[in-house]
């Protein structure tokens, strides 16, 4: 069907090339691009021979839009998949708006210098996308992304209208350290301990750092502490779902993982802000980075299940229903299947499936979108195909 641009070598990238190699008849010809070409040629040369897609390699600075376009030019790609970090979301932007080539990424932008998730940035571009004829669809990971679809599905065919939704991110895995993020630590650490914030009747709420916990009981995983969190899905949920009243995500940490952030934080180890060490200017989040261990390498190590859905409430025919949709995926299937943990799997599967859905057309109007403006079906079709099958619980318990 088609040619995509992969920008990025880490452990959610690696997932989604393996899933572009799996999908050959969509997915033609890739070009895995890095700041590092070593790690993308070390990929292509693991899976050449085992695929029908034709694998090419390159480096790219993806903070230089000028690189980034003379690649673009080069390739030729229908997409480029960013799979980078998210602070050069803009830059992809930038250069898939002057080469006219659809974009797909898994995490909305946020300033380097800040930790703050919002979509306003990337929604400024919509006339610019729109008048180039060309698709941005935003965030096409799990969450947000899947949480997103399920949304759209559940608005779909289960609810005349949605009142409350709460997404729960539940990683049951044991990967072994004492301390280990399962993706990127400096997106992972910012994210934790920045200030909690939920959608309600029309406005945000925002509550100090991890100050609201519930117990859940999650299939298949069992009792555990999740935390409210600030999350990027819940704005454009808040403005996609008609007369939604409330949304809030929680996600799970244990107590080990809490004590050391909380130790890492009280000892400014995760400041963004720069600081002078023996002459050198360092930002002390970016240090501990180098120090943890890599999530790529978690995979070996790592037993257990995730889970992660939303929990509906609305009305369908006039009565009061509710509606569980969730996936739980097995860590070391993940690792037996792509060889990675299923953090990485959960996000990397979706990033192929939204790349997948604007080379095939399913998916496809100029503008930038996120997940749940699309027709859900193809893509609820597509994650029970690729990995990711879901199911739904009529009577879930509730959260209060």
């Amino acid at each position: 069907m088609g040619k995509a641009l992969i920008i990025g070598c880490g452990g959610v990238a690696s997932v989604a090339i393996h899933k572009c190699c799996q999908n050959s008849e969509v997915f033609e010809e890739i070009m895995i691009a890095s700041r590092t070409k070593s790690r993308c040629d070390a990929l292509k040369e693991k899976l050449q021979g085992k695929t029908k897609t034709k694998i090419h390699t390159a480096q790219v600075n993806a903070d230089s839009v000028d690189e980034l376009v003379a690649l673009i030019e080069k390739f030729r790609p229908d997409v480029v998949l960013n799979l980078a970090l998210p602070y050069q979301d803009l830059h992809i932007m930038d250069a898939c708006l002057k080469t006219k080539v659809h974009y797909v990424d898994t995490a909305n932008y946020e300033p380097e210098d800040t930790a703050k998730f919002e979509y306003k940035w990337q929604w400024a571009y919509r006339e610019k996308f729109k008048e180039a004829g060309i698709c941005a669809l935003l965030g096409s990971g799990f969450d947000p992304g899947v949480t997103g679809v399920f949304s759209a599905y559940a608005l779909k065919h289960h609810f005349d209208t949605i009142e409350y939704i709460d997404i729960l991110d539940c990683n049951g895995g044991d990967h072994g350290y004492p301390f280990a993020t399962n993706f990127n630590p400096e997106i992972n650490l910012r994210e934790v301990s920045a200030p909690g914030s939920y959608w309600e009747n029309g406005h945000w709420v925002e509550i100090p750092a991890m100050s609201i916990k519930r117990e859940y009981d999650f299939d298949q995983v069992g009792h555990k502490d999740m935390y409210l969190l600030h999350h990027e899905e819940i704005e454009s949920l808040a403005k996609n779902i008609p007369g939604v009243q409330r949304i809030r995500f929680f996600m799970t940490f244990g107590q080990s993982y809490l004590t050391h952030m909380k130790c890492l934080e009280n000892v400014g180890m995760l400041s963004t802000t720069p600081i002078e060490f023996e002459g050198h200017q360092i930002v002390p989040i970016q240090f501990l980075k180098a120090l943890l261990p890599d999530p790529a390498t978690l995979g070996p190590r790592t037993k257990g299940k995730t889970n992660i859905g939303c929990i509906f409430t609305g009305k369908k025919d006039g009565k009061e229903k509710t509606a569980y949709i969730y996936n739980v995926c097995d860590h070391e299937e993940c690792y037996r299947e792509v060889g990675s943990q299923a953090i990485s799997y959960t996000t990397g599967v979706p990033a192929m499936i939204g790349a997948a859905m604007l080379l095939t057309g399913k998916w496809n109007k100029p503008g930038v979108y996120t997940v749940e403006e699309f027709d859900p079906d193809p893509y609820m079709e597509a994650l029970n195909k690729w990995g990711l099958p879901w199911q739904i619980d009529d009577k879930p318990v509730l959260v209060d």
